[in-house]
């Protein structure tokens, strides 16, 4: 399990660095000792540091080759910074070998909770009169260089942070450069202080090289393939977009592990016995052991269904499809697996909000219309945050209010297996369309009835799994919540099914569920 979490520590290290010039510590160091158990003991909070210094050295080496190609680095304005950094980082390592785990971990959690609020205040850093590029550092700027530089130098050692993010403030806010040039400049420098501050580590605590070995290897791996990518895109997109993009991630992520972290002394401070909400701290476990499980499901069909795509060449409206299923499969793997009903739902929306800005940003991409088929702009991220957040609604009721989970496998079944038949049988088969007034004139009555059939199908195969019911009764049962989703699909337009076949076969099972 704690490998999930490395993977995804590192992923946000690796974006984190190729967007904004963040050090791999301010995300991976958080995630490691507060998720991971085996960076629990006196010096887990030194090995995560050392791991995510390690980290840094490759993630912000191809950071920078990328921020170079594209002319964005001013040594010039910078050589003072690196010169003070390098020389107080292994004072800083050393300090914190000494200091252990409490003002270490505490530290870092805060830093990454306040550098996301300052980040969302102002995502833009550059200012309007910013220096030019390569012009040379006055007194003033050289003081500031000195000052920062060796307050940054010793951080760097002690937290761990690499520097980058205090560096960015410096270069953006005192030193006038321009938000890219800056960050190409930081990286450049967390390469070198990144590489001392790790050695520091290993050689005041060797036993991280044999203890930790495995975590060492997949983050390093991970970040750097991630920084690279991240860095690509940031040279592309405007400098208010990476500061949002990054604002919002850290002040989620230094939010939450704050909570995490410090729950139970949360709940002994306060004046007042909080009764049932003392099981808030089991059900934030609940909840990130389900979504963990859920990224690791999702991840992997995607990966799967991507890879088919580019080795066959499915058609675009076939792929659409096939995407569909790892959609409406979401809910019924998550009812599943997942730790209780609340758990499962918030899983869901949690998803929802964390895909919505993501999309938001590859439609900026060339090759996203050529992934995804789109009727009209912004239609995929939409449906999916529509879908997500039904199901969620529909997990709430349905295993909550209910108690009755096969009340959302049968009907979202019934609607997912039965929307793709209805597309694959009535697109190239559909010669008889639908003229009834209340249908979508678009319908055949081949694609209708293939999602009859399939809805059927799918339906008793999941009471017969899931529920208590006998043959006869979940055929009896099939076939009504068959005719429901057929007819709830044919009157309804513009993709509102992804909403009203699940609603309406989940009321029918209800419904039914009172007689039979």
């Amino acid at each position: 399990m704690e490998y999930v979490w490395y993977v995804i520590a590192a992923l946000g290290a690796g974006i984190g660095t190729g967007l904004a010039g963040l050090s791999a510590a301010t995300v991976m160091v958080p995630i490691l000792i507060v998720l991971c158990p085996s960076f629990a003991g006196p010096t887990g909070a030194y090995q995560a540091t050392a791991i995510a210094l390690a980290s840094d050295i490759l993630g912000s080496a191809v950071t920078t080759a990328t921020y170079i190609r594209h002319g964005n680095i001013d040594l010039r304005r910078g050589w003072v910074m690196l010169a003070c950094i390098l020389c107080m980082c292994a004072v800083g390592s050393y300090a914190a070998f000494l200091v252990g785990n409490v003002v270490l971990g505490g530290f870092t959690l805060l830093l990454t909770f306040c550098i996301g609020i300052r980040f969302l205040v102002k995502p833009d850093t550059s200012r309007k009169s910013g220096a030019s590029r390569g012009e040379k550092l006055d007194a003033r700027g050289v003081a500031i260089s000195l000052f920062f530089g060796l307050t940054i130098g010793f951080g760097t050692g002690f937290v761990g942070t690499g520097g980058g993010m205090m560096m960015l403030v410096v270069f953006t806010a005192f030193l006038g450069m321009e938000l890219k040039t800056a960050v190409g400049t930081s990286t450049f420098i967390m390469t070198f202080t990144a590489l001392i501050a790790s050695a520091s580590h290993v050689l005041i605590h060797p036993a991280i090289l044999w203890e930790k070995w495995q975590a060492l290897m997949v983050c390093v791996l991970v970040a750097t393939t991630s920084s690279l990518v991240a860095a690509r895109f940031a040279n592309r997109a405007s400098a208010r977009t990476i500061g949002l993009v990054t604002g919002v991630v850290l002040t989620v992520l230094g939010a939450t592990m704050i909570v995490l972290n410090y729950w139970e002394l949360i709940v002994r401070a306060l004046p007042f016995d909080l009764g049932g909400l003392r099981a808030v701290g089991g059900l934030a476990a609940d909840v990130v052991q389900t979504f963990c499980k859920y990224l690791i499901y999702i991840g992997s069909l995607a990966s799967a269904l991507i890879g088919m795509y580019c080795l066959f060449r499915i058609p675009k409206n076939v792929f659409r499809k096939l995407l569909h299923v790892a959609a409406f499969t979401s809910s019924i793997f998550v009812v599943l697996n997942g730790t209780g009903w609340v758990a499962e739902a918030l899983t869901l929306a949690l998803f929802a909000a964390i895909v919505w800005p993501i999309l938001s940003l590859a439609e900026r991409w060339d090759g996203y219309g050529r992934l995804f088929v789109e009727k009209q702009p912004g239609e995929v991220k939409s449906s999916l945050l529509i879908l997500f957040l039904s199901q969620a609604t529909l997990v709430a009721f349905a295993c909550g209010v209910l108690g009755k989970p096969y009340v959302v496998i049968a009907s979202t079944a019934a609607w997912g297996l039965g929307d793709i038949a209805a597309a694959w049988v009535g697109r190239p088969l559909g010669k008889h369309k639908v003229r009834l007034r209340f249908a979508d004139k678009s319908k055949s009555w081949e694609g209708t009835s293939a999602m009859a059939v399939v809805s059927f199908a799918a339906c008793l195969v999941s009471l017969l799994f899931c529920s208590g019911y006998g043959v006869v009764g979940a055929v009896a049962v099939s076939l009504v919540v068959a005719l429901a989703s057929s007819l709830t699909e044919l009157c309804s337009k513009n993709g509102i099914d992804t909403v009203t076949v699940p609603v309406v076969n989940s009321l029918v099972l209800w419904i039914l569920s009172l007689v039979i």
